[in-house]
């Protein structure tokens, strides 16, 4: 298992690996879980998805993380930071995508916080953003509730987004 990146109160954020592909793909590969991206992932664009965030840990030191709760180890989905180009700007967006067995238990609102945490104090990080579809009234509340605000709505991959950001005094 790779090293720990981050604790939160019940999770353990950690590298995401090849070997944790089938799990991944409990929610990437899941329709209904991904219904507001442009498509679910098969096995084959799962293994490419971790080559690029395996990328991103080269590049830039961070990306999506695999959650695992504490109690029992489970697998339950990713959160992490990603450099994201929004409107000619390099961004530092928190995203989140958790296997719908385990929505509505505040997970994904905790493991995001944990992952503003570490950007504010571990990467001296000024602001966060979230992209988010109107639609997706889940990932709207999760960003809410850790103190985010829509800054202003965009066309962004084909789809309209709103901004979310919280920036640090």
């Amino acid at each position: 298992m790779s090293e720990t990146i981050l604790e939160t109160e019940r999770l353990i954020l950690r590298r995401i690996t090849h070997d944790d592909l089938d799990d991944l793909l409990q929610t990437w590969g899941d329709a209904e879980t991904m219904r507001l991206f442009p498509k679910s992932l098969n096995r084959q664009e799962m293994g490419e998805w971790i080559d690029r965030n395996l990328k991103r840990y080269e590049d830039f030191g961070h990306g999506l993380w695999a959650a695992i709760l504490k109690d029992g180890q489970q697998f339950v989905g990713d959160c992490g930071l990603v450099v994201q180009e929004v409107d000619g700007a390099q961004e530092l967006e928190v995203g989140y995508h958790f296997n719908k067995n385990f929505w509505g238990q505040g997970l994904a609102a905790e493991a995001a916080r944990g992952c503003m945490n570490y950007a504010f104090n571990r990467m001296n990080a000024r602001r966060i953003i979230s992209m988010i579809r109107p639609e997706n009234l889940s990932s709207r509340r999760v960003a809410e509730r850790n103190g985010l605000k829509i800054e202003k709505e965009i066309f962004w991959r084909g789809y309209q987004h709103y901004v979310y950001v919280f920036e640090r005094n």
